[in-house]
C-alpha cells in the first residue's frame, strides 16, 4: 500500500510538506492551514513531527525550508501514488472498460484476443498466446477496428529510446551541425519544437512528423515503445524536457 494513502495522517503529512515546498520559505501556518483544510494548532505539529523527521528546517519566525531529505521523501511518495493510480487506471478501470485495437486476423464478437503493441497502435489477434489478453466486442476482419473488453495480463513493452537534439537559436549566430541531425532518419518518430529545429531538420532531408507540443508526443510514443528524436532550438529546451520528465522517461540530450 502507498504510505501516504495508508492513513488520513500520512496523507496530510504529505500534504503539510507539499504545502511548504510550494509556498516557502516565507510561508506561514496560517496560509498551510488554509491550504490544507486543517487548523494552524495542527500544522504547528505536524512541522514539528516533520522536522524531527529532518524533512523541514526552521530558518527563522514563519520561515520553513524542505531538506533535502525531504525533497526526495516527497518524490518516493509521489512516485508511489502515481504508480498507484497507474496501477487502478491500467489494471483496474482497464479491465472493464472498451478500446479499439487493429484486427490483425478475422475477429469475431466475443473471441478471445491476444493483444500487443505494434507502431504505438494496440492490436488484436485471435487466441491467447500473449501475455495480454481481452475479449472482442464486435466482429472484425483483418485490419479493421476492433472492440476489446475484459483486459488481464500486461502487454510485454519496453518503452522506446527518446533522443533529444538541441540547435542553436537564430540569435546565437551559429549553424547547426546538419550531419548529426541525420540519425534522426532512424527513429519512428521526429519532432521538432520551434522554427530554427523544423528548418534544420528540413537542411538534413528530413521532414518532422510533429512541429506542435513536441515534449509531450515524445512522450507518449516512447511510452508506446516507440524510439523518438526531438530536434529543439536550445532556448526551449526546458519545455521538452519537463514534459519527458513528467512522464518518467528516460531521455539523453546532445547538442546539433
Amino acid at each position: 500500500m502507498v504510505e501516504v494513502l495508508e492513513t488520513k495522517r500520512a496523507a496530510t503529512t504529505f500534504r503539510v510538506l507539499t504545502a511548504v515546498a510550494e509556498r516557502g520559505p516565507a510561508v506561514n501556518q496560517e496560509e498551510i492551514a488554509e491550504a490544507v483544510g486543517v487548523t494552524s494548532q495542527a500544522v504547528s505539529e505536524y512541522i514539528s513531527d516533520l522536522a524531527d523527521r529532518g524533512f523541514v528546517e526552521k530558518e527563522a519566525r514563519s520561515r520553513y525550508r524542505v531538506t533535502n531529505e525531504g525533497v526526495d521523501w516527497l518524490f518516493q511518495q509521489a512516485n508511489d501514488v502515481r504508480r498507484f493510480a497507474d496501477h487502478v487506471t491500467d489494471d483496474v478501470l482497464g479491465s472493464v472498460q472498451e478500446d479499439a485495437a487493429v484486427a490483425t486476423a478475422e475477429i469475431e464478437e466475443g473471441e478471445t484476443v491476444s493483444l500487443s503493441i505494434e507502431a504505438g497502435l494496440l492490436h488484436a489477434t485471435p487466441g491467447e498466446t500473449g501475455p495480454a489478453t481481452g475479449v472482442a466486442t464486435t466482429d472484425a476482419s483483418e485490419g479493421t477496428v476492433v472492440g476489446v473488453t475484459n483486459f488481464a495480463g500486461v502487454i510485454d513493452l519496453e518503452p522506446g529510446e527518446v533522443t533529444v537534439y538541441q540547435v542553436p537559436p537564430v540569435r546565437a549566430g551559429t549553424a547547426p551541425d546538419i550531419e548529426t541531425l541525420t540519425a534522426a532518419r532512424s527513429a519512428e518518430v521526429v519532432a521538432a519544437d520551434g522554427v530554427e529545429a523544423v528548418v534544420a531538420l528540413r537542411e538534413a532531408g528530413i521532414e518532422p512528423d510533429v512541429t506542435v507540443a513536441a515534449g509531450e508526443v515524445a512522450a507518449d510514443a516512447a511510452g508506446r515503445g516507440m524510439d523518438v528524436v526531438v530536434v529543439v532550438s536550445a532556448d526551449r529546451t526546458g519545455r521538452v524536457t519537463d514534459a519527458l520528465r513528467d512522464s518518467g522517461l528516460a531521455y539523453e540530450v546532445t547538442d546539433a
